[in-house]
């Protein structure tokens, strides 16, 4: 239902519209300078009339005539920009900077930058790939990654960089559909987020990964309990990939959450699987298991119903020890998934608590590489592939994660700048001004598909081409092949390290081998991790 208050943004388009007629009558009745307002008030009608029915640009479709303002600011932005630079008030040159690349790579733009980087190189925490005096070019960019162990039917080759989870009620539809065809443009995999697989999904014809998370939508009973039989009619879809249990997300783990009745339309009721008129409810945890072995027979049942397609969860880690459960788990029942997704506590979300936002989970970097190599230590990690989320969004921050023991990437936001996010964070209000995070359907008409997807598959070709001129000059041929010792990080007291003296691969077996010599750690709370319990031993 559209929010007619949120229709005085069309006052500006109305107000030279009665300004120019005004003008008119006057210039008939009373003198004829009145021509000079009836043609700048009639150029800003027409500009304003264009404004409504152009493709290209949502915010001048939602706020037609005023949104040239933006425009005009952006065209001063660089200057802007450097004297907040100067005068050291630029709070956020890594979202900034990230956006204006992928807008430029979505446009198919060039992304060069004249007069070098505006990182702050002496910084502590900045970072950099090392380049070889004997660079590769690598001609297919195509970079793909199986994903499917043993025990999976039909394994996927997954692009090494996919769209991460969204759902279709916190995203728009046109959002939702401009991403998933974008993905079939492209070649890469959309997950749906939990919010199962809407209509717009299906219209989008790309390859999906389905999302299952605490409240089994597309899979759930009356009950909100997980349903076999209608996750095995959702996992049946020629669309879907991968199945992904979801047990965290970086934005709020631990967090439940809840869709109000209001928020409910038919299109989310039908893709959700739940009533209208009723709080739609997420659990903080699963019902369908409560110990480390029940997960991984879950997951089994999963693959199985799914007719042997790649199974694998996603989480941000918290409690070390409980990955270290889940671990201890898959060795027990001999039950282990295809892929895991480590999420990063700076994921982002439309609403979440502050202090969760902020404080809450583990980073991406700390939660990859603490996975990799428990993974390593219990001799698992050549069946597992490992995901990562949390901020990736350009060519290098794909590099950083494939070298610290990711196989491939996810990213949300890089995605949603490419469809023309603007970060108004207006996410929660409903009032999104370029259609993305919005179920108002005036709102939303803003994002037009066919323009938004071609940029979707821009954006990702882009990049991945991006990536392969990195991998090239550090004179590897393919981007798995990339190590910490491939990258250098600044610390506190100006010093460099090379990545593996921070991110380093442990042995592999190290946690099943009593000799072995603890590393920060592990090998004690691998002692006090249990299969059958995430309680630890005393």
């Amino acid at each position: 239902m559209p929010d007619l208050t949120s229709l005085n943004r069309f006052m500006p388009l109305v107000g030279v519209m009665v300004l120019a007629l005004i003008s008119f009558i006057l210039m008939l009745a009373w003198s004829g300078w009145f021509v000079f307002p009836l043609v700048l008030f009639g150029v800003l009608t027409a500009m304003g009339l264009y404004d409504l029915i152009q493709t290209k640009h949502s915010i001048l479709r939602n706020y037609p005539v005023l949104g040239h303002m933006r425009f005009f600011f952006e065209g001063i932005r660089p200057e802007i920009r450097q004297y907040l630079i100067e005068s050291d008030q630029d709070e956020e040159p890594f979202s900034r900077d990230d956006r204006s690349l992928v807008y430029q790579r979505a446009k198919g733009q060039e992304d060069a930058r004249p007069f070098g980087t505006r990182m702050r190189v002496y910084d502590a925490g900045y970072s950099w790939v090392t380049h070889s005096v004997q660079p590769k070019h690598i001609e297919d960019c195509n970079f793909r990654v199986k994903v499917g162990n043993d025990a999976c039917k039909q394994p996927y080759e997954a692009s090494l960089y996919n769209i991460s989870a969204m759902s279709f009620g916190s995203l728009s539809a046109n959002a939702i559909q401009a991403l998933n065809t974008g993905a079939k443009l492209g070649g890469f995999a959309h997950d749906t987020g939990e919010g199962s697989v809407s209509r717009y999904h299906k219209a989008g014809g790309g390859d999906l990964i389905y999302q299952l998370a605490s409240g089994y939508f597309g899979s759930r009973a009356e009950d909100g309990t997980f349903d076999p039989d209608k996750f095995a009619e959702t996992a049946s879809l020629d669309q879907i990939k991968m199945i992904e249990l979801k047990l965290s997300q970086g934005a709020k783990p631990g967090h439940g959450g809840m869709l109000p009745a209001s928020k409910i339309s038919p299109e989310i009721a039908e893709a959700r699987g739940v009533p209208m008129g009723k709080d739609c409810v997420s659990p903080a945890s699963h019902s369908a298991f409560s110990t480390p072995i029940e997960m991984m027979q879950f997951l089994g049942k999963l693959r199985e119903l799914s007719g042997g397609k790649p199974v694998g969860f996603k989480l941000c880690i918290g409690h070390q020890r409980e990955f270290m459960c889940m671990v201890k788990a898959m060795l027990e029942t001999k039950i282990v998934p295809d892929f895991i997704v480590v999420d990063g506590t700076e994921g982002g979300t439309g609403a979440a608590p502050v202090e969760f936002s902020n404080h809450v989970g583990m980073p991406m970097v700390e939660g990859l590489t603490f996975v990799h190599n428990t993974l390593r230590g219990a001799s698992l990690r050549d069946q597992v592939k490992v995901g990562a989320a949390g901020k990736v969004v350009s060519a290098f921050d794909v590099a950083r994660a494939l070298a610290m023991g990711a196989d491939w990437c996810n990213s949300a936001r890089g995605f949603m700048f490419s469809i023309g996010c603007i970060q108004a964070q207006a996410c929660h209000t409903n009032h999104c001004p370029v259609g993305v995070a919005t179920q108002d359907k005036i709102r939303q008409r803003a994002l037009d598909v066919g323009h938004k997807s071609e940029r979707v598959a821009r954006f990702h070709k882009n990049t991945m081409e991006a990536l392969g001129e990195m991998t090239g000059a550090a004179g590897l041929s393919h981007p798995s092949e990339f190590q910490p010792r491939h990258l250098m990080l600044r610390q506190g007291d100006k010093s460099m390290v090379q990545g593996d003296e921070v991110y380093a691969y442990l042995p592999d077996g190290y946690l099943l081998d009593d000799e072995a010599v603890d590393y920060k750690g592990n090998k004690t709370r691998w002692a006090r991790a249990r299969a059958d319990s995430f309680d630890p031993i005393d």
